[in-house]
């Protein structure tokens, strides 16, 4: 990491492995050593985009509060899970961090009581009138606000080769329903050698994505909320499984041993047409010589969702019993101005949570997001990604889809998936 004039030296993710994480689980008085106007940061964030991202936010942070220091003690960058066992044994030890990364919404059921109430002095009414109804309510906990989104990863994408499309005599923005997708696909599959859809399925999180994106047309915003809130309507939620059941003909036949990186690489490479994921996938295309955006590849809303933003986001919360309540608050409250959000995002690749930013030095396509965001009329949280249930559904709803996966049997999934809140 660089280091920056009258800038303390930050060794924030320099730990790795899972010793690593036992043993920051274990240090007994890492952020109370640190000092009050020392802020100790946990996030997942060790390599890549996050890793750009989450410097480029610190190092803004710093020049702005030069007397704030981060805690010079290495932070494990491994899998979201062991970042939040490692939180819930130091609130079990009473040795809270300042802050750490997590998803808002309903993850934050994860640990209860654990946060204190930041309206008024970090949630002042700059925030409350240029954050969006969506991700403001994502922002509370039981109607309180705890925790300070930063930036927003949108799920209901669906991306494209342009190449294999024009091939096929495809033209994605004539698509206005799943089934449309499924007759695309089709068409794909009789005009070229292309796989229709590139989709893996040795995890179940991309097969969740893909159903809630579709419930959000079957059922509208009003149905998918009625299904976040325990009370789904069995048709829509059948409908969504019956088009993932269908578009499961157009996987590529080693769906079941491919990841992310392998499905979206195929629609790189111009071996498939299509792939559903969170606004991620763009980062590797960007990065992609001769790819580029409106030219080899493009994104439509995924059809029928037209007019809904649904969201994945990253949040900072404010724990009780804090070690730098102040500095803390400094630093949540730096997270919320733009200035900071477009400094996280134009590295991450995702867009700012607040609607006045000036996202001129994001890419072009993060523009056409953050259009697209400002201008929706719903902005619901996400199942897959735990904004919308909490942590016990979320479990429930995932065992659903493991099932789903080996049978694609639409009728009991339904079944699970609505008793998944009992």
């Amino acid at each position: 990491m660089t280091d920056r004039k009258g800038v303390s030296r930050r060794r924030v993710l320099q730990g790795a492995g899972v010793a690593a994480v036992a043993g920051l689980a274990g240090c007994g008085g890492g952020s109370g050593d640190s000092g009050a106007n020392s802020i100790e940061l946990l996030h997942a964030w060790s390599d890549g985009d996050g890793n750009a991202a989450i410097e480029a936010l610190i190092g803004g942070f710093q020049e702005a509060h030069p007397d704030v220091e981060f805690a010079e003690e290495p932070v494990n960058g491994a899998a979201r899970s062991n970042l939040d066992q490692v939180v819930q044994n130091r609130l079990q030890s009473s040795n809270p961090p300042s802050t750490f990364q997590t998803w808002p919404g309903q993850t934050l059921n994860k640990f209860g009581d654990a946060y204190d109430d930041i309206e008024g002095d970090v949630w002042n009414d700059d925030l409350k009138n240029n954050y969006l109804e969506g991700p403001q309510a994502q922002a509370q906990l039981d109607g309180t606000y705890v925790t300070v989104p930063l930036n927003i990863h949108r799920i209901n994408n669906l991306f494209y080769n342009r190449n294999v499309l024009d091939s096929a005599g495809v033209d994605p923005s004539s698509m206005s329903s799943p089934g449309d997708v499924v007759s695309a696909c089709e068409q794909v599959a009789q005009n070229t050698d292309a796989v229709p859809f590139a989709q893996q399925t040795s995890g179940t999180w991309s097969t969740t994505q893909l159903w809630e994106t579709i419930l959000l047309s079957t059922g509208g915003i009003d149905g998918y909320e009625a299904f976040i809130n325990g009370n789904g309507n069995r048709s829509d939620v059948k409908a969504a499984l019956d088009s993932v059941v269908a578009l499961s003909e157009h996987y590529p036949s080693d769906a079941s041993s491919i990841g992310l990186t392998e499905a979206n690489t195929m629609v790189m490479d111009g071996e498939a047409a299509f792939i559903h994921q969170g606004d991620w996938a763009a980062g590797a295309y960007s990065n992609a010589d001769g790819f580029n955006y409106g030219e080899q590849w493009g994104q439509v809303t995924y059809p029928g969702t037209s007019g809904s933003y649904l969201l994945n986001m990253d949040s900072f919360p404010f724990l009780s019993n804090n070690p730098s309540p102040e500095a803390t608050k400094t630093f949540l409250s730096y997270c919320g101005t733009a200035e900071a959000q477009v400094l996280f995002n134009a590295e991450k690749g995702s867009i700012p949570p607040r609607s006045d930013a000036d996202v001129s030095q994001l890419n072009q396509f993060q523009q056409d997001q953050y259009e697209d965001f400002n201008n929706a009329d719903s902005q619901p949280p996400s199942v897959e990604h735990g904004l919308a249930v909490s942590p016990g559904i979320k479990t429930n709803i995932s065992s659903a889809f493991s099932g789903f996966l080996e049978n694609y049997d639409a009728d009991a999934t339904a079944d699970a998936l609505l008793n998944a809140f009992n």
